[in-house]
């Protein structure tokens, strides 16, 4: 006769454990780390952003050109390539998760930190179609992790987690509009519930709300610009109608296939690199730069608009919508979608900010549609693609709210339907696809 298992002592009530002496201290110690590693992002997306200028603006008027030549970016990614190569073989952590992977994965440690930082700032400025979220992140994680001790963070893995968490929390709040988005999308990516909601939740908040505090100030006081994702400029608000909805979910999923073949060239681009993983690393990031400049030399336009992580460019297209023609939006989501699928599994950084170009270029491509307009457009566009690459219908819900700013109250139905097609469409690709492999 077996003996039964014993039962597991059952977990303190919420409150018992938020108000322990031992929680308390972390809440501290989260708010110091918060506040830490707000101004070292601050640095480091100051940094990036001024490089960034410095390659597709100063440097193109320095040589004679009102804006870079088509053949700007073959160069400038040659050189990304050739940057990234050693940081992704040689380095530890290989200059960050690969970005295919969407933002989740094991977390970075003091230890990875140079190499992101590396990569970051060496690759991205240079026309790299992926964002600054992922190495903010791990920014966020690596300098929480430094607050315990090594001996600590092996002895009470839940404090290191906890720490960590709101460390990647804080950072990635200075760029996502502040601490509400940066939380839900931290809490629905770990799909915690109850005790450990709030436990988590918690830390979280007030690292991310000191970091963002201090973040704001350090912004204001340099006059630096730091390239946040944000819309300067809306269309004008309107309530949406019936014409909205019937128009709005058909595109949600057309915006959510592009998004996800797009995204689909990443895995493929990484099973690809693993051998001879430098020079591939190179080729890719030449096909990158390839397809910025097929777009400038199709459409007479900037490759900066392809380049990038497209904050700047979703700025103008949202503002204004009527400066691109369809055709060049079509371009623009063609060629920068082919860039960010290599760059997905080929080089380092974030894959949401580009992906929420992509839907937005396709929300306002299609708003001619009768009855359709170009707020439901873009609110849709952004919602989608949001959803597509994060799989987090509600963070993505969030985030196109906060992006609409006032719109956002009338858009708001458009905007959580939208998600939620996007999301449900992107798995059943994701299904069907690992069906037919």
């Amino acid at each position: 006769m077996t003996t039964p298992p014993a039962e597991a002592p059952p977990s303190p009530p919420p409150h018992e454990t938020i108000l322990s002496r031992g929680y308390l201290k972390l809440l501290l110690l989260s708010v110091v780390v918060g506040v830490v590693i707000a101004f070292a992002s601050f640095c480091l997306v100051s940094l990036q952003h001024e490089l960034q200028h410095q390659v597709w603006e100063d440097l193109p008027e320095a040589v004679g050109y009102d804006q870079p030549p088509w053949w700007w970016p073959l160069p400038a990614l040659l050189l990304a390539g050739l940057l990234a190569m050693p940081i992704i073989t040689r380095l530890p952590g290989t200059g960050g998760h690969v970005p295919a992977h969407g933002l989740g994965g094991p977390m970075l440690g003091p230890k990875d930190l140079p190499g992101v930082i590396l990569a970051a700032v060496a690759t991205l400025p240079l026309g790299v179609v992926l964002g600054p979220e992922a190495p903010l992140m791990a920014l966020g994680s690596g300098l929480a992790l430094l607050a315990l001790s090594r001996s600590r963070r092996t002895a009470e893995p839940k404090t290191a987690l906890i720490l960590g968490t709101a460390g990647s929390t804080a950072a990635i709040s200075t760029i996502l509009g502040g601490p509400v988005v940066a939380a839900v999308l931290v809490l629905e990516a770990a799909g915690m519930g109850g005790a450990q909601l709030f436990v988590l939740l918690l830390p979280c908040l007030v690292a991310s709300g000191a970091g963002a505090l201090v973040f704001t100030g350090f912004g204001q006081w340099t006059g630096l610009s730091i390239g946040a994702l944000s819309l300067p400029e809306v269309p004008p608000d309107v309530t949406p109608d019936a014409a909205d909805f019937l128009w709005g979910v058909p595109l949600a999923v057309l915006i959510a296939v592009v998004v996800s073949m797009m995204h689909r060239l990443g895995p493929l681009t990484e099973a690809w690199t693993k051998r001879n993983t430098a020079v591939r690393t190179v080729l890719c990031a030449v096909a990158v730069g390839v397809c910025i400049s097929a777009y400038a030399l199709t459409t007479g336009r900037s490759p900066a608009e392809a380049a990038l992580s497209g904050q700047a460019t979703l700025a103008v297209v949202a503002g204004q919508p009527h400066s691109f023609s369809v055709a060049a939006l079509i371009l623009l989501i063609l060629f920068k979608g082919l860039a960010w699928g290599i760059s997905l599994g080929s080089l380092r950084g974030g894959p949401i900010f580009p992906a929420v170009l992509l839907g937005s270029a396709a929300g306002i491509a299609a708003s001619g549609l009768p009855g359709l307009g170009t707020t439901a457009g873009l609110a849709l566009g952004v919602a989608t693609a949001t959803a597509v690459v994060t799989r987090l219908p509600v963070t993505s819900s969030v985030l196109g709210v906060l992006l609409l700013g006032r719109d956002a109250h009338n858009q708001m139905p458009l905007i959580v339907i939208c998600a939620v097609v996007g999301f449900i469409t992107a798995e059943f690709i994701e299904r069907s696809t690992k069906r037919g492999s």
